[in-house]
């Protein structure tokens, strides 16, 4: 099992890094091969320039962008790991959606009908959020999301089984709810790596 994880938080000392920190761990206990790409870290340029549809047009692909998708298709699994800005992703990981995701690579149109290149793998999502989870629950929120990246970007990609989980009230709740939420995290990436053994 090869586990991508692609996370973005600019704050090296945040909780997100925390769930990074256990999602690492849990993989390598669980005996996959682990890749991460700290989008902030790495100075990953989220803007799709013109000059990158110029390069796409003639046939060619960005370094940049050769390089990570050679990650994605080393991937059984992909991680994401954000925080959830104005209900939604952060711009460097909405811009790595972008430029990586790209048509021929992630998808393609056939009889004018999109089709997923990108089957055969899975993918876990966890999000930290301000707002409690009782309330994002209650007013759609979480749904929405759900909509958007599981429904827009992974399974539009040909990517199955997306589960996606969110981690709530982030700053506000007590150290102890924290750890619970990186023991779930810890738990919960054992066990799709656990149910994917067939993938490998």
């Amino acid at each position: 099992m090869n586990n991508l994880i692609v996370f973005a938080h600019p704050n090296p000392n945040s909780f997100g890094k925390g769930i990074l920190d256990e999602v690492v761990k849990a993989s390598e206990e669980s005996g996959a091969a682990v890749r991460i790409r700290d989008l902030y870290q790495l100075g990953f340029d989220p803007i799709l320039k013109p000059a990158d549809f110029e390069t796409f047009q003639r046939g060619e692909v960005p370094q940049d962008i050769k390089d990570e998708q050679e990650n994605v298709k080393w991937a059984n699994m992909i991680t994401f790991i954000y925080p959830v800005w104005w209900a939604g992703l952060p711009a460097m990981l909405k811009g790595y959606v972008d430029r990586v995701y790209s048509y021929g690579f992630a998808y393609e149109y056939v009889d004018g009908q999109p089709r997923g290149l990108l089957t055969g793998k899975k993918a876990l999502i966890f999000c930290t959020t301000g707002t409690p989870s009782d309330v994002y629950g209650a007013n759609g929120m979480h749904n929405s999301m759900k909509q958007t990246t599981d429904e827009g970007i992974f399974k539009f990609c040909g990517i199955e089984e997306v589960r996606h989980n969110f981690f709530g009230a982030v700053p506000h709740v007590s150290d102890e709810i924290r750890k619970d939420y990186l023991r779930a995290a810890s738990e919960i990436v054992k066990e799709h790596i656990s149910s994917s053994k067939s993938f490998v």
